[in-house]
Order: structure tokens, then C-alpha cells, then sequence
């Protein structure tokens, strides 16, 4: 059951579910059959390898997926990331260049299947939802104008950077062709009249019947129309391309890219679906299952295959309940590739760009970047830098910017995190901010700090020099409380910085008290001990205790036996320079007297 998802819905399947499920599968394969030609012209492949990516693996996801409404198969994102990685290595359109696109979507399938056993679908984190909303934006924005050749039917050259493109296309503009234009042009607007009407309506496929008619009834083609043209039927034996491994190494950015970027949209697409229809899916069972499905269509003459917004969007609307339903659009189209083809012939490759910039177009989010701003400038900032490399740089340069930034990011906010003096709200027990609440009140004598994050080698020394500037600008100290309720984790090097500190403060006559320190945070303390050397009655459930605490040990003499050095006194070193270099602590681990180990 475990690897076998399906066996869940077929075992028992309900037959209430039929309907809508073979009403989705119809709905579907009428989409997907326009819209898989259309992606493998973008990719640089010819028509016919966008359905024979929309057969075998969609029937192996729909075995092996645990979402029940995602619709896999050919998209624009890994389309245009097949078409600028393979387009390095061969000639667009190529016997070479389609053999390298199959061999890709194998090493894709053996990735994502690598990563689904290995438990590695966490990995969705390193793209961060700014890196993929500015990546996003930008690649349908190279995705749109990579396909005015077909629109202008202009000899442009393809190029994967914003700027290289606009500057053949403008080169080219001389040799539009009005024909040409007019039918990408009315193709796009009537997409986007149909899909305001009704999202649901296979807008798509009247769009490629209409122009495929009116092409062969006035004979446009012949008139500078470039059409689809003999379109092979049936479907390819199984077999194993030959390629060199060298060619794998030149391939081996992209596979990796492709790989991390399509789980991301399929995962992504897939779990907004499944708390709308209330089921969990399993990250690791879905890198599996898209893995497989990549495999099988190396196999089969394939390139590589996710999961796709719009299509599923469309196959949860029509009613879809279980995997039947990517099953009976697998079926419709194998269907269609062993006795429709012919119907292709006539088809302008104008329509099939206005199919993929009318579908790309609406991933340009704006919006996201206003609310990005709005609520988060350091993440917003993190969309346009993802975005503005995307455009000018490159696609794959574009993705692992966005990811060497969005850690960077992180690592900057875990290694100088928030953190707050805090001071008591008047008449209650509560202590808060003492910069956000004004009239919250400090306790003369006492520092009460919060630290907002886990505790790690990483922030250690941070942490240090936070407590020496507070103590060196506090007057008359005789306490400092940590507020370790933001703490949620302790390494070995932050349960050293905390002996030292502890061991500081008792030199300099000025007590530790912990407060709110969590289990977990806890058990690393006494595996060290720090609470022994602590000694009793200096660990709080909540910071009031550890306050009132503090103030009945006001008048007593600091525990413990160590010589105090005067020049290490914080008191009389509160003149002396404020900055991080002048830190006083100590940098060794005290003795197992002060700290013996339980």
C-alpha cells in the first residue's frame, strides 16, 4: 500500500466517483492533447514528443502518486529549462537535440527516484516561496517572448536572456508575416475570452480546431503559414537511446535543476489540492512517483514530465476523485496518437505559441511582490534578485542564485536573530519588549533578556556579545534572567558559551537565572551540567519567578569560591569601548568543579 498508493482507491473505489472522474480524464486529454504539442515545440522538440510525454507517464503516476486530483505531464517551467540546457549542447529540433531531451528525462526520473528513497523530499525548502515566485515570473516572461517566432513567423534566434531576446526579435521585425500574426494574435484573445467565460471550457481545442480548418480551407500554408505537418501515428517502442558520458556531464546542471524545480511546482500544486479536498500527500512517495514516470518515459521516447497548475486546476474542477482520472486521459490521448494525427497536419504552430504565452503570462505575479514588500522588504528583495538574474542572467543561474541567497538569508537571521530587554507590565506578571511596550517597566538591578532563536555554534559568539553590552550599559546589575522561552534548541558549543558566560557573571558578582527553558533545551543543560553549577533555585518555569527570585537574592553573597579579577569587573569597565572586539569572556570551557558532568 506504502509504494503502491492506487491500490487505496482501486481496492475501494466508489462507484459515486465515476462520473466526475471520467468527466475530469475527457476534460483533460482535450486540454492536455493541444497543450503537450505546444510545450514540446517550446522545449525545441517536435510536436509529437509533447504526447508521447503525456501517455505512459501519466499512467504511472496515476499508480504510484498520492495526489488525487494532479494532472502530470508536459509544462512550460521544465519545457524552457529542456530547451536552454539540451539547446547548449545540440542544434534545436535535431536528431541529437531530441535523443539529449530523452536521455534527460532520464537522468531526471533517476534523480527524483534516488531522492524519494533516500527520504529527501524536505529538500522543497531550499526554494523558498520569494525564489520561485521571482523565478517564476521571469521565466514566463522569457517562456512568452521565446515563442514570438512562431507568432510574428520571424526567423528569431533563440536566445535564454531577456534582453538577447528582444534584441533578435526587434532585428527580425521586418520579416513578419501579417497572416501569420493575425492568427496568433485572435488565437491568444479568443484563449483569454474562453477562459474568462469558463475556466472549465477546452478553450484550446476550439481554438486548434478553428485554425487548423480555417488553415486547410484557404490554404494558408501555402500563403507562409507554418503549420505542424506530418504528424508520425502510433506509438515508439520501448528503447535506450545511445549517448556518451560526456554528454551526461554537460546535461547534468540541467537534470538537477529540472529535477528540483519540477518536484517543487508538482509538491506545491499537489498539497494546495489535498487540504482543499482534505487528504495528506507524501513528499517522498511523490519524488517516487514523478521519478518513475521520468524513467518510463525515457523509455518511450519521452521528455521530462511534472505536475502542472492549470491542468490540475482544471481536472479538480471537472470532478476528479481518484488517479482513474489521469488514467483516462493517459488512455484518451494514446487513443489519439494511434488514429488522429492526421487531423495535426494543418495545424499553425502560432496557435501552439498563443497556447503557451496565454498560459504563461498569468504566472507574472505582481501582486505577490507588493505583498512581499509590504509585509517583508528582505524577502521581496530576495524575489527581485531571483527574478532580475532569471531575466538577464540565466534560467538555471536564476535558480541557484535564488537559493544561495535564500540560505544566506537565513543564515544571517539565525546568526543575529531577534532579541529583547524585557520589563514588567504594570498590576500584571507578564514582562514584555521594552521597546515595543512603553509602559512596561525595567526592575532596577535586574536585566531580563528574551533570545529568539535556537541556540547554536553559529550565534554562539552573537549571543556573548549581546550580554556584554548589556551588562557593560546596564547600572548596578546584580542579575541578569534569560528568557530561554524562544530557545528550541541547544548544540555543545552553545551549552560551552552558556558555562563561560555563567562562570563570567559569578566573577563579577552578578547572577544567572534561566526562565521558560524548554525540555529538550533542558536535557542538553543537565547532560552538561549547567544546572549543577547553576545551583538550586536559578531555573524558572516563567520569568516573574526567576524576577522575584533575583530580587530576594539581592542581599546575598554570590556563591562559589573563584578569585574575582577586578579588570574583568563589567562595572568597572562600562567606560571601555562598546564594540563586539572588546568583549571580556573568556573563551575555555570552566573546570569540572564549577561544572561537574552528570
Amino acid at each position: 500500500m506504502r509504494w503502491l498508493p492506487s491500490l487505496e482507491w482501486i481496492r475501494g473505489y466508489d462507484r459515486r466517483d465515476l462520473p466526475g472522474d471520467v468527466t475530469a480524464g475527457l476534460t483533460v486529454a482535450v486540454m492536455l492533447i493541444p497543450q503537450g504539442m505546444a510545450y514540446a515545440m517550446l522545449a525545441g522538440l517536435p510536436p509529437i514528443v509533447g504526447l508521447y510525454a503525456s501517455v505512459l507517464p501519466l499512467l504511472a503516476y496515476a499508480f504510484l502518486g498520492t495526489s488525487r486530483q494532479l494532472a502530470v505531464g508536459p509544462v512550460a517551467m521544465v519545457s524552457l529549462l529542456v530547451a536552454t540546457g539540451v539547446g547548449g549542447i545540440a542544434e534545436p529540433g535535431s536528431t541529437e537535440f531530441v535523443i539529449l531531451a530523452v536521455i534527460l528525462a532520464g537522468m531526471v526520473g533517476a534523480m527524483q527516484l534516488a531522492m524519494g528513497l533516500l527520504k529527501m523530499g524536505s529538500l522543497v525548502t531550499l526554494l523558498s516561496h520569494p525564489v520561485i515566485s521571482g523565478f517564476t515570473s521571469a521565466a514566463a516572461i522569457i517562456i512568452g517572448l521565446s515563442q514570438l517566432k512562431h507568432l510574428l513567423g520571424a526567423n528569431i534566434a533563440r536566445a535564454p536572456r531577456l534582453h538577447d531576446l528582444v534584441i533578435n526579435a526587434v532585428g527580425a521585425l521586418g520579416e513578419t508575416k501579417p497572416i501569420t500574426l493575425t492568427i496568433g494574435v485572435v488565437s491568444i484573445v479568443t484563449l483569454l475570452a474562453l477562459k474568462r467565460w469558463n475556466k472549465r471550457f477546452p478553450g484550446a481545442l476550439v481554438v486548434v480546431g478553428g485554425a487548423t480548418l480555417a488553415t486547410w480551407a484557404f490554404d494558408l500554408h501555402e500563403a507562409g503559414v507554418a503549420i505542424v505537418g506530418s504528424v508520425p501515428a502510433g506509438f515508439p517502442a520501448p528503447s535506450v537511446p545511445s549517448f556518451e558520458l560526456s554528454q551526461l556531464g554537460g546535461l547534468l546542471p540541467t537534470a538537477l535543476a529540472i529535477s528540483l524545480v519540477g518536484f517543487m511546482e508538482s509538491i506545491s500544486v499537489a498539497k494546495a489540492f489535498a487540504r482543499k479536498n482534505r487528504y495528506e500527500v507524501d513528499a517522498n512517495q511523490e519524488l517516487v512517483a514523478l521519478g518513475t514516470s521520468n524513467i518510463i518515459g525515457f523509455f518511450f521516447g519521452a521528455y521530462p514530465v511534472t505536475g502542472g497548475f492549470s491542468r490540475t486546476a482544471v481536472n479538480a474542477q471537472a470532478g476528479a476523485k481518484t488517479g482513474l482520472a489521469s488514467a483516462i486521459t493517459a488512455i484518451v490521448i494514446a487513443i489519439s496518437l494511434l488514429f488522429l494525427t492526421p487531423l495535426f497536419y494543418f495545424l499553425p504552430k502560432a496557435v501552439l505559441a498563443a497556447i503557451v504565452m496565454s498560459a504563461v503570462f498569468g504566472l507574472i505575479d505582481v501582486q505577490e511582490l507588493r505583498h512581499l514588500w509590504k509585509v517583508k522588504r528582505s524577502d521581496a528583495g530576495l524575489l527581485l534578485l531571483t527574478f532580475v538574474v532569471t531575466l538577464f542572467v540565466g534560467i538555471e543561474e536564476g535558480i541557484v542564485v535564488g537559493v544561495i541567497a535564500s540560505l544566506a538569508l537565513f543564515v544571517r537571521r539565525s546568526t543575529k536573530p531577534h532579541h529583547a530587554v524585557l520589563g514588567r507590565l504594570p498590576g500584571t506578571t507578564a514582562y514584555r519588549n521594552l521597546e515595543r511596550f512603553p509602559e512596561a517597566t525595567p526592575i532596577d538591578g535586574i536585566v531580563i533578556w528574551r533570545f529568539d532563536a535556537s541556540f547554536y555554534f553559529a550565534n554562539a559568539s552573537f549571543f556573548r556579545d549581546q550580554v556584554d553590552r548589556l551588562l557593560l550599559k546596564a547600572d548596578d546589575v546584580h542579575a541578569l534572567i534569560l528568557d530561554a522561552s524562544g530557545i528550541n534548541d541547544l548544540d555543545a558549543s552553545a551549552e560551552t558559551m552558556l558555562h563561560d558566560i555563567h562562570q563570567r557573571l559569578e566573577a563579577a558578582d552578578v547572577r544567572l537565572y534561566l526562565a521558560g527553558v524548554k525540555g529538550p533545551v533542558r536535557d542538553v543543560m543537565k547532560r552538561g551540567g549547567l544546572d549543577v553549577a547553576l545551583g538550586e533555585g536559578r531555573m524558572f518555569h516563567d520569568v516573574h519567578g526567576a524576577a522575584e527570585a533575583a530580587q530576594r537574592d539581592a542581599l546575598q553573597p554570590v556563591a562559589g569560591d573563584e578569585e574575582i579579577d577586578p579588570q574583568a569587573d563589567w562595572h568597572g569597565a562600562r567606560n571601555d569601548s562598546d564594540t563586539q572586539g572588546d568583549s571580556p569572556w573568556p573563551t575555555s570551557k570552566p573546570s569540572t568543579t564549577l561544572a561537574p558532568t552528570r
